[in-house]
């Protein structure tokens, strides 16, 4: 059995919240001054503190600070209002996750189902970085480059708290893996982890999808449906393309991040979620914002924690890792082992990869099937410059006229660029930086 200390200034409060805890199997103490709760803590180590922010002596975050009577206790912080600036604090602070007042029956019990000492989740990262040492991997990553360790250090920090992340990168680049060794190394492991990509669903059902719907609340809602906030909740939710997702519909993300509270699609019944968002983007934020596309109002809520992702270009070092680790995989699948000549892992070093690591998981899955003997050599493989990658001087320009609005620019780019790859859209796609589901929806928006 847990023990819990509540330090909490409001009696009735703490008694209350003490209930709550005792109902989930922790023992309880209260205490209402931050000189109480050391004396408490000095007497006996809590499992988990529940730490008002605001208290007669101060504030609550100056118990954070003495890292000696934390020891090995896990913090909540407790606050009124679930802004920016407290999951900044947590963060800082050191803080596992944080409650809004008033605290919601159903919110503590999801976090006392998470409580974890915070020595465990450091030695699996220890056990992490041993096994990038041994193998070159980090959970579900793989490389040993600088620009990749720089982002296994960000993992590591953030994983352990419930503030959310903003992962950024090109295309390919293993936004999702990110996301997932997020959820693995988290208190929330045990929960589910669930992926939606924003641009590839129907902006009529995008909304359902998210949220849910009442049976009969439109044309062919036969049942009831969860949507992915409710079926992940206690866990991760990951929201791929971010930027693509319809404005008025992230109006509604805005206050589930702010409430931790929805609406099925057809009801007027609240609903409670608790959820750890990660959201991506293959685009910048900030541009999206400044064309109107993303509020700017969620992305600082989402971006709370940001976390940039290389180009394979930029961490080249780790292509010999990835394509092992890639035959490796298909070798399993397929059940024959095929190796690659150094000739032909040159070529790949010399490629400029505009659609990264899934590209090239795809060209050796190519390569992997049109090779009859145990050998991957050249010929079926990319040749550089990337023609997507790199301007052609002998092709066509394409002039913008200064002052020319964003939107009119972008869309006289893309069709330029889809009329010089002879209407190939994944070569477009790849070309922009951009998803084929991204480059497939402004097409149609333009009527192509």
């Amino acid at each position: 059995m847990g023990h819990a200390l509540i330090v909490e200034e409001d009696a009735d409060t703490a008694r209350t919240m003490a209930k709550l805890v005792a109902d989930e199997g922790f023992s309880a103490a209260t205490a209402r001054t931050l000189d109480e709760a050391r004396r408490q803590m000095a007497l006996q180590q809590p499992d988990v503190v529940l730490l008002d922010l605001r208290l007669p002596d101060g504030s609550g975050m100056s118990l954070l600070d003495d890292a000696e009577l934390i020891g090995n206790s896990e913090v909540v912080l407790m606050t009124e209002h679930a802004s920016l600036e407290t999951s900044i604090q947590a963060l800082r602070a050191g803080a596992a996750d944080y409650l809004i007042k008033p605290v919601s029956p159903r919110q503590l019990q999801g976090i006392l189902s998470r409580v974890m000492k915070p020595s465990v989740l450091q030695d699996e990262v220890r056990s992490l970085h041993d096994d990038l040492q041994r193998r070159s991997r980090f959970g579900l990553l793989v490389g040993t480059s600088a620009p990749m360790v720089q982002v296994y250090e960000q993992i590591a920090r953030v994983a352990g708290t419930s503030v959310t992340v903003f992962v950024t990168g090109e295309s390919g680049t293993g936004k999702e893996l990110v996301a997932r060794t997020v959820h693995d190394l988290s208190r929330r492991r045990a929960k589910p982890f669930l992926a939606v990509n924003c641009g590839a669903i129907s902006p009529q059902l995008i909304e359902s999808e998210i949220f849910g719907h009442e049976k009969g609340s439109f044309t062919g809602a036969e049942r009831q449906h969860p949507g992915f906030f409710e079926r992940a909740h206690g866990g991760t939710l990951f929201l791929d393309e971010i930027t693509e997702m319809p404005l008025d519909l992230q109006v509604k993300l805005l206050r589930v991040l702010e409430t931790g509270t929805f609406l099925r699609v057809g009801s007027t019944t609240p609903i409670e979620t608790d959820v750890r968002v990660v959201a991506a983007s293959n685009r910048d934020p900030a541009e999206a914002v400044a064309q109107g596309r993303f509020r700017d109002d969620l992305w600082y809520r989402l971006n709370v924690f940001p976390l940039e992702l290389p180009p394979l270009r930029e961490r080249l070092d780790d292509l010999p890792l990835l394509v092992e680790r890639f035959l490796q995989e298909i070798g399993e699948r397929e059940g024959a082992a095929k190796r690659i000549t150094p000739a032909a892992l040159q070529r790949l070093a010399q490629y400029r990869w505009p659609g990264n690591v899934r590209e090239l998981r795809n060209v050796l899955q190519r390569a992997w099937v049109m090779t009859t003997g145990p050998e991957i050599g050249e010929q079926w493989l990319p040749r550089a410059p990337a023609p997507a990658s790199a301007p052609d001087p002998g092709g066509p320009v394409l002039q913008i006229a200064v002052g020319t609005p964003l939107a009119t620019a972008e869309r006289q780019l893309i069709l330029a660029t889809l009329e010089h790859f002879g209407q190939h859209r994944q070569r477009t796609a790849a070309a922009l930086g951009v998803s084929l589901a991204t480059l497939s929806k402004r097409l149609k928006a333009y009527g192509a």
